[in-house]
């Protein structure tokens, strides 16, 4: 029943604010022999304690339905990077004021702002082979974010994000 209740959260939240993410990964790797994981012991990953904890818990969840267990002797390791960034303003408001008559004019415009400008959060999953030094697959999302949520939300936002990107691992051939 739980897991019926977040899907139906996840698809609520995913449907409301797009998840745009890019794939690239490493011609001929053979994504079979990658059953393990864990992720880097000094991994830096630009969101709060908070939210690292939901979306490493939301790529257990997500990675265990793979098939895949976090072990201590993994088969890769996984590198989390997010940024964040604020997007242009694009709603305004423009107030002019004009005059003119016998051949003599002029006119001054200014556009007001509506609102915020919108935040913008990039994440970064990598996938790396510790045993050849070697990046497999990657996976950057971009979404909205409001840094004013509640944790619910928070959470149901980071399992939407985990869920598309893990949406094409592994690539089909």
């Amino acid at each position: 029943m739980k897991l019926i209740k977040t899907l139906a959260l996840l698809l609520l939240v995913a449907s409301c604010a797009p998840i745009y993410v890019n794939y690239d990964y490493e011609k001929g790797t053979d994504f079979s022999k990658y059953k393990s994981y864990n992720y880097y012991a000094d991994m830096k990953t630009g969101l709060s304690e908070l939210d690292t904890k939901r979306l490493l818990n939301a790529l257990d969840e997500q990675l265990q339905v793979k098939g895949m267990s976090l072990s201590d002797t993994p088969d890769f390791f996984i590198d989390i990077k997010s940024t964040e960034f604020q997007g242009a303003q694009k709603q305004t408001v423009g107030v002019g004021l004009g005059g003119g008559g016998r051949n003599v004019g002029g006119g001054i415009s200014i556009g007001l702002p509506i609102g915020q400008a919108q935040v913008t959060r990039q994440l970064t999953v990598d996938f790396v082979d510790e045993n050849i030094k070697q990046l497999y697959w990657q996976a950057v999302s971009e979404s909205s974010f409001n840094p004013n949520q509640t944790p619910e939300k928070r959470e149901a936002r980071l399992n939407a994000i985990v869920s598309k990107i893990l949406a094409k691992y592994p690539p089909k051939k």
